[in-house]
């Protein structure tokens, strides 16, 4: 019988060190420590000075491994930014019921979030590398589904989860997000699908000393199919002319533009209900930004 999928919390260095041991005795002398901005579909845990394992923190996300193992080396080669590179896959065991990854370390910080807004180089280089995901060959790559959290699909997918959510909107938002999400829900995809990130927001871009671009991590919610999902740092980031740099780089048509800012929409008015004062000012700063367009 399978061995029970452990809480997140008892996910932690002992048992990261354990699965290293068993699997890589190689680096079973590796110091492992937690990283602390781990995400939340996977917990990440640093080998030494150049490693990472990544281990899914619940069954829910546990597809994302293979897909990660797989597409991750033949996409690398095409994007102007380094991303993860895999080195070590680990298997399921009666230690921990699922496949896990060994990645390269990535050099790098996460963005300043103020500074974010008005750096047009960031804004610029994000941009190509969105056009050259979409532009790489996605013959055979995976549909949109559970295991990118419905990242490419239709942005009609949320459509019970923001309308049930407009009660949280004064009478002039609640207006203009049911105006966004009628336009969102008419504007048709005519492209082909495409590579798609799924979780485009600064939490998994890093940048180098001097605030450039310098890789871009997570690829869990990757999936092939409507580049709309990718847009929403468009409003919840950017401001003025790093903004403009990025939609006129990125080159999408109004259709997707208008598919993106339902994204944003669902993103901020789910967002609204978190408990934690820093998430419902980001949310509030996030639906602001999407009502004025």
């Amino acid at each position: 019988m399978p061995a029970a999928f452990p809480a997140r919390d008892a996910i932690d260095e002992a048992l990261a060190a354990a699965l290293v041991r068993e699997q890589f005795p190689q680096w079973a002398g590796l110091t492992v420590a937690a990283v602390r901005e781990s995400g939340n579909d996977h917990r990440t845990f640093r080998l030494g000075d150049a490693l990472v394992a990544r281990l899914p923190a619940d069954l829910g996300f546990v597809p994302q491994v293979a897909k990660e193992q797989k597409y991750l080396p033949f996409l690398a080669p095409h994007l102007p930014v380094p991303i993860p590179a895999v080195v070590g896959v680990g298997r399921a065991s009666p230690r921990f019921p699922s496949p896990w990854s060994v990645y390269g370390w990535l050099d790098g910080i996460r963005p300043d979030a103020v500074r974010v807004r008005d750096d047009v180089a960031l804004a610029e280089r994000l941009a190509h590398f969105l056009v050259a995901l979409r532009t790489t060959d996605a013959t055979g790559g995976p549909a949109p589904g559970e295991h990118s959290a419905f990242r490419g699909d239709p942005v009609s997918q949320w459509d019970e989860q923001v309308t049930r959510r407009f009660y949280l909107l004064d009478g002039a938002q609640r207006d203009r997000a049911q105006g966004v999400w009628r336009d969102a829900l008419a504007a048709e995809s005519t492209g082909p699908p495409v590579w798609v990130h799924g979780d485009v927001a600064i939490g998994n871009l890093l940048v180098d000393a001097e605030h450039r671009l310098s890789a871009v991590i997570d690829f869990g919610c990757s999936a092939v199919g409507d580049p709309a999902c990718d847009t929403v740092i468009r409003w919840s980031q950017f401001r003025g002319p790093a903004r403009r740099v990025f939609c006129e780089v990125l080159d999408l048509d109004d259709a997707t533009w208008a598919r993106g800012a339902g994204w944003t929409l669902w993103k901020g008015l789910i967002m609204l209900t978190n408990i934690t004062p820093g998430e419902r000012e980001f949310a509030e700063r996030v639906l602001g930004e999407v009502l004025a367009r």
